[in-house]
């Protein structure tokens, strides 16, 4: 117990010190961006501009600005946006995010539910025709951006799918729309747009480990003492091959978030993706470093989660100057 609270307080504190070089490195970045926020096609009066800048400590040096900033954030405090002027940060998170959350959570349990069984089904029937299939989508879904997926899966369902098979031959399938999020319907393709390029990692990891464990002599003295194929596979094997998806699932869940922002902007999703996107192009900096922020924080979040489960789950794991074998 009191190795795994030492454990836990390292993450923890290394968390902290990665999140402050997030900010500092974002901060800086984006202040050395050419001009400021409040520069428009339309002029601002220069008196109006002035109150602008001090009201956001923007007529301050620069190192005052980042102290100032790491005064509010320590306070749980992301600002004021620059530009959606009397919305913060915070609220436009807390709005917000629960969509895109929506959104990642279902990508990655489509990965999961789809990307296990087949990586098993192929490390199974290595060498044959499944093998094969599995292989090819997980290049596939490696290869293609999720965007460029979008697009096509957008293409066939409209001109295809909609228009030809239920408008013109009348099969009775479920009508799929391609825009919102206040429906089943609408919920399809961007999930598995978001979702295929994580089936694919998790296929080719599943698949490849799987081969690797039952290749051990453990598994082999189990065989021949008997034991049931669906034992070996599912209580000794899996319990083993699943292990580095476990690891796999705290950046990976990080990632979908992150990586739904070009998916949301596609399938008009009012997720965070679409503020963060605005504001690097209106040069909202209190937006962008917030929403950054956040991300950053949780991504480590759930590295720690991801580490702590490991380490339950495999007993092998023992706990002192971090994690070893």
């Amino acid at each position: 117990m009191k190795n795994l609270l030492r454990f836990l307080l390292t993450r923890i504190v290394s968390g902290f010190i990665t999140l402050w070089l997030v900010i500092t490195i974002t901060f800086f970045l984006l202040h050395m961006l050419p001009g400021d926020p409040f520069q428009s096609e339309k002029a601002v009066p220069p008196k109006i501009k002035e109150n602008l800048m001090a009201k956001y400590h923007l007529d301050k040096p620069l190192h005052v600005q980042y102290f100032y900033y790491l005064k509010d954030v320590s306070k749980g405090n992301l600002g004021l946006s620059m530009k959606n002027l009397g919305r913060s940060v915070n609220d436009v998170i807390i709005q917000s995010f629960p969509v895109s959350a929506d959104l990642g959570s279902r990508a990655v349990l489509f990965s999961l539910i789809v990307g296990i069984p087949i990586g098993i089904i192929a490390a199974l029937r290595r060498g044959k025709a499944s093998d094969s299939g599995v292989m090819m989508i997980a290049v596939i879904g490696i290869s293609v951006p999720s965007f460029v997926l979008a697009g096509l899966l957008q293409r066939f369902f409209i001109e295809i799918y909609n228009k030809i098979w239920i408008d013109s031959w009348h099969l009775p399938f479920m009508r799929i729309r391609i825009a919102g999020w206040d429906d089943p319907a609408n919920r399809i393709l961007p999930v598995i747009a978001l979702g295929m390029y994580t089936v694919a990692v998790i296929a080719r990891l599943m698949r490849n480990k799987m081969i690797e464990v039952m290749g051990q002599d453990y598994i082999k003295l189990a065989i021949a003492k008997g034991v049931s194929q669906r034992t070996v596979i599912f209580k000794h094997a899996f319990r083993n091959a699943v292990l580095p998806i476990v690891t796999l699932m705290g950046p990976t869940i990080a990632a979908v978030l992150t990586g739904s922002f070009v998916i949301e902007n596609m399938f008009s999703i009012p997720g965070l993706g679409k503020y963060y996107i605005d504001s690097i192009y209106q040069r909202d900096y209190t937006m962008v470093l917030g929403i950054t922020v956040f991300y950053a924080a949780f991504l480590i979040f759930m590295i720690i989660i991801v580490d702590l489960l490991y380490v339950l789950i495999d007993p092998r794991i023992k706990l002192g100057k971090g994690m070893e074998d």
